[in-house]
């Protein structure tokens, strides 16, 4: 049994990958005869550009304190090579923007595990990276900020996951020692990773139900599929 819980938001409470899939897809289609290429090959290009692009931590760092830049740069490197007219690449990001904060839901049984480990007196923490603005936008509008003691947002508190002050800094507001709590994610690099060096309970949500990858950086203590799994903690 935890002391208290640190969770990670997008992909942990809410469902950020599935809310994102078709944006792109849909953006192609709308966007194909204005710049004159194909929809399909304009989706395919996006599709491999943007995972080359969020793949190398460094970018990853940088981009995601402006997601909506960090797309347009994306099309403008995808136009560039297919020689598409690249005025509407500013359009495009703020489409998919738009498209996927519209999709955004708490996966099934993530809001009510909250709020039943809140009634039970659990002490509970907030740790996510990204801008302050749609960060601190999503958490208001999905009502989870009265069930945080502590809740960190990297583009306010400064740095982010996996740096260790972000972890040190829960630990110190939740008044626990790193062995009494658990750290709750699905990134094995950014969540778990830092806070089992550390001396954190890593609980990996493997909401994608992918399994362990061979080239795994850590092994988390637990595996989970969702949330919900641990409303009775156990």
């Amino acid at each position: 049994m935890p002391h208290a819980i640190i969770l990670d938001l997008d992909d942990t409470i809410l469902a950020y990958d599935a809310a994102a899939r078709g944006c792109w897809r849909a953006v192609c289609e709308e966007f194909a005869d204005a710049i004159g290429v194909d929809a399909a090959a304009l989706f395919a290009a996006i599709t491999a550009e943007s995972a080359w692009f969020w793949d190398d931590p460094e970018r990853h760092r940088v981009g995601r304190q402006d997601l909506t830049a960090a797309r347009r740069e994306i099309i403008l490197r995808v136009l560039a090579r297919l020689g598409g007219d690249p005025a509407p690449a500013a359009a495009m990001a703020a489409r998919r923007e738009a498209l996927h904060t519209s999709a955004l839901a708490p996966f099934p049984g993530a809001l009510e595990t909250v709020r039943a480990w809140h009634a039970a007196g659990v002490p509970l923490a907030l740790i996510t990276n990204g801008a302050a603005a749609p960060q601190n936008a999503k958490i208001d509008r999905f009502g989870l900020r009265p069930y945080f003691r502590s809740i960190v947002v990297e583009g306010a508190f400064g740095v982010g996951k996996p740096d260790p002050r972000v972890f040190q800094h829960t630990l110190a507001a939740l008044h626990v020692a790193p062995a009494d709590a658990w750290m709750i994610g699905d990134n094995l690099a950014l969540d778990i990773a830092p806070a089992q060096a550390l001396g954190l309970t890593g609980v990996w949500n493997d909401y994608a139900h992918t399994g362990l990858p061979p080239n795994a950086p850590v092994v988390p203590r637990r595996i989970i599929r969702g949330l919900a799994e641990l409303r009775e903690l156990r």
